[in-house]
């Protein structure tokens, strides 16, 4: 599919290493059920499919990468690879990017750090589908973040997390599913709670993590808005309510206040700050000293970051991935448009 509209070989693999990567680990509302999400930003002349990916300014150990809109699933491996390279000679490689378009899984991004003994961070602003505490009005997206850290014989820890109460994808498998959402999630365009799965497309918002003052959305609010000035104030990309929309139902803002959305990119090499293996060898003694730790009643144990999609991805590979149906039909038809057999 992403071959039919214009990517070279080389990015369709890479965007569909990513896609595929999110349905791999469960995170099934960044997987192939976003393939026909691209496909429309692609239609509306959003995406440029064949890139002249670039950096555009640089020191040591930092750069600014322009992606020359192309999607963000080939931009951000693009990116992490100059931040993993920088970190190889200056011990640290920070690279914030302009012009790209939705990333798929920040984990994804973070994770290709530790192969290189280095910790990855990965963050990306999204769609203005956020209120911030307080606020009627949407102006953040969801704006996750993910850390990757090495460990020698357990796994890796890898954090991958929205700053809001639920990602919008969650969402967006509610609505496949026909049912509503958690207390907590969204308000109405009024700024009232609702349990709507509908709500953020029928003016309401997301909340930012924490769903209320009372229960910490200000903490929510502020990590979203650290995502959103490191992505985008410092890259130049467009940040806030000017974040170009990857939803159906929102149209860009006529005047941008930057280039296409941004991410931010961080590779720390390990030795650069103590040995690797006595590093890892003490990740491996953090690990277990937690999921050691004892569970609170009705839970069978104590997880660490990264535990519950690594275990989904050694069943899928076992079983295969699950779509459904509504997914099923919308692959089938877009197979159907570009003479692609499903």
């Amino acid at each position: 599919m992403l071959i039919k509209i214009g990517c070279p070989e080389v990015h369709a693999q890479i965007g569909a290493e990513v896609l595929l990567s999110a349905d791999m680990r469960g995170v099934d509302s960044h997987g192939v059920a976003r393939l026909s999400g691209y496909v429309r930003l692609w239609e509306k002349g959003r995406i440029n499919t064949n890139p002249n990916i670039r950096i555009v300014h640089e020191s040591p150990s930092t750069a600014v990468v322009d992606g020359d809109g192309g999607l963000g699933l080939v931009v951000a491996p693009y990116a992490m690879n100059v931040a993993i390279e920088k970190a190889s000679k200056a011990g640290t490689g920070w690279v914030s990017v302009r012009n790209s378009n939705h990333y798929g899984i920040a984990g994804y991004h973070a994770m290709m750090a530790l192969d290189h003994d280095m910790i990855g961070i990965s963050l990306t602003n999204a769609s203005p589908l956020v209120s911030p505490t307080f606020s009627k009005e949407r102006l953040l997206g969801t704006n996750p973040i993910s850390v990757a850290i090495p460990a020698d014989q357990e796994p890796p820890f890898v954090a991958d997390m929205a700053t809001t109460t639920a990602a919008n994808g969650k969402l967006e498998i509610l609505q496949r599913k026909g049912k509503d959402a958690p207390q907590g999630w969204i308000q109405d365009k009024e700024g009232l709670p609702t349990t709507s799965a509908n709500g953020v497309k029928d003016g309401g918002a997301l909340l930012p993590l924490g769903g209320d003052r009372e229960h910490g959305s200000h903490k929510g609010y502020a990590l979203g808005s650290i995502v959103d000035i490191f992505s985008a104030v410092l890259s130049g990309a467009n940040y806030g309510p000017w974040v170009p929309p990857f939803v159906a139902f929102l149209e860009p803002d006529p005047n941008p206040v930057g280039e296409g959305i941004g991410h931010f990119f961080g590779a720390m090499r390990v030795d650069a700050f103590r040995p690797a293996d006595e590093f890892k060898s003490h990740m491996d003694n953090w690990i277990r000293r937690f999921r050691s730790a004892k569970p609170t009643p009705g839970n069978e144990k104590v997880l660490i970051p990264g535990d519950p999609e690594r275990e989904l991805e050694e069943q899928r590979r076992k079983d295969g991935i699950p779509l459904l149906d509504p997914v099923v039909k919308d692959l089938t038809e877009l197979g159907e448009k570009f003479g692609v057999k499903f």
